[in-house]
C-alpha cells in the first residue's frame, strides 16, 4: 500500500490502469479532453502490480483499475468519475491540475 500511496501523490491527477482495460483508456481520454494530463500507472506492467491491486481493493476501490487519484486522494473508478463528470462536479475538481497543464505547455513552448 505504500507504493500506491506514494505514486498517488507524486501528481496532482494519477490513474492506476491496466493496458487492457477499455474503461481505463476511456478515463484517461476523458482527462485528456478536460485538459489534464494525468499520469498513468499501468499495474500490469509492473512487478508488484498484484499486490498494488490489492492495496487499491483495500483503499476503497470498487474494482481495481481505473483508481483515480486526484491531488493524492481516492476519487474512485469509472463509475465514480463519470457520474461526477456528468454532474459538473469533476471540473471544479481538476481546475487546479489544468491551469498547471497549460503552464507548462506554454513554457514548453518558449
Amino acid at each position: 500500500m505504500d507504493k500506491v500511496t506514494r505514486l498517488a501523490s507524486e501528481k496532482g491527477v494519477v490513474i492506476f490502469s491496466k493496458s487492457s482495460c477499455c474503461l481505463c483508456y476511456a478515463v484517461n481520454i476523458l482527462f485528456h479532453e478536460l485538459g489534464v494530463n494525468p499520469i498513468l500507472h499501468e499495474i500490469d506492467q509492473d512487478p508488484e502490480g498484484r499486490e498494488m491491486e490489492k492495496a487499491l481493493m483495500r483503499m476503497g476501490c470498487n474494482a481495481p483499475v481505473p483508481a483515480v487519484f486526484i491531488g493524492g486522494k481516492l476519487v474512485g473508478s469509472t463509475n465514480e468519475i463519470m457520474s461526477m463528470h456528468l454532474s459538473g462536479q469533476l471540473t471544479p475538481m481538476l481546475k487546479p491540475y489544468i491551469r498547471l497543464c497549460a503552464e507548462i505547455s506554454t513554457a514548453v513552448e518558449e
